[in-house]
């Protein structure tokens, strides 16, 4: 379980990665020995899986966000193994999630533009074993977009 000096260091790193250890003794009403100990625990525990950085996707030439339904054509285990293993190939694709409905699996996909979309989607996606059917969702506008939990 938690304590709240915890939950206070989990919700200061997750908006500010870079935060010296002293920093954020400070902010947690810590000394820098204690929050550096209480931080590795939290590591160690599988809490803060990794401290990366959030990189502006317009300047590096991947302007356009896609979500998109894929249904299988099947859905047995080998299909589903298979599926997955060809999507973590892929870094056009940041997010790949199952879901129940009326498809399988969600998508997020950051490509250029909407020739290489159509690029990826009949050269990659839609020639991989399984795939019976997509439907895609170009986003014309990021609303929110964030990475902090709500701690």
């Amino acid at each position: 379980m938690l304590s709240e000096i915890d939950r206070k260091i989990l919700r200061t790193i997750q908006k500010d990665g870079r935060i010296t250890n002293q920093e954020l003794a400070n902010r947690c009403g810590l000394s820098p020995s204690a929050c550096f100990d209480r931080l590795r625990k939290l590591r160690e525990q599988g809490y803060v899986m990794d401290i990366v950085a959030r990189l502006d996707p317009v300047k590096l030439d991947c302007a356009l966000l896609i979500f998109i339904e894929v249904l299988l054509d099947r859905t047995t285990g080998d299909v589903f193994v298979q599926f997955a293993e060809e999507v973590r190939l892929m870094p056009e694709i940041l997010e790949c999630h199952m879901v129940a409905g009326g498809f399988d699996y969600l998508l997020k996909v950051r490509v250029k533009d909407m020739v290489a979309y159509r690029a990826f989607l009949a050269d990659s996606l839609v020639s991989m074993p399984g795939v019976r059917e997509t439907r895609t969702y170009a986003v014309m506008e990021e609303v929110k977009n964030l990475t902090e939990l709500p701690i």
